[in-house]
């Protein structure tokens, strides 16, 4: 039954949908990292503070680790914007999202909503990791095969 539904002429429009969808997300997802690193730009005291005080980064110092921390959260959204080495920049967010739970889940179990923000982010970057889809992205253009057989 299943491959009876796959040619369907209705999954057609629907399979047009996922470059947009995938924009969508990477420009959501984008948005939210970048505007992070804005924010710990904005005042660096304080973002060394939260990294001594309250983040509690394994094998780094607070100031490598918030320097390392800004830098993905705003050069990383860029790429994933625009679509270049997506998945690469999808896998270092996630790292950063990973890394901010378990370095932060002192105070993140207290907070669900934020918590749940986390958690929705690293399925999102995964999602953007795992599923193969044709991107509006420059990887497309810049990868794509020359050789023709």
């Amino acid at each position: 039954m299943l491959p009876i539904l796959t040619r369907l002429s209705a999954t057609k429009p629907l399979d047009a949908l996922a470059p947009l969808a995938d924009l969508l997300l990477r420009l959501y997802i984008g948005q939210v990292f970048f505007l992070s690193g804005l924010t710990k730009i904005s005042d660096w005291s304080s973002t060394i503070a939260l990294f001594t005080d309250e983040y509690h980064v394994p094998l780094l110092s607070p100031q490598l680790a918030a320097l390392a921390g800004t830098v993905g959260e705003l050069a990383l959204p860029v790429l994933l914007v625009l679509g270049l080495f997506t998945r690469l920049s999808a896998l270092g967010l996630f790292a950063l999202n990973l890394l901010a739970v378990l370095s932060y889940y002192h105070v993140l179990k207290d907070i669900p909503a934020a918590l749940q923000d986390h958690l929705e982010w690293g399925l999102m970057l995964l999602v953007l990791l795992a599923v193969p889809v044709q991107r509006w992205a420059l990887d497309r253009l810049l990868f794509r095969q020359t050789h023709t057989e």
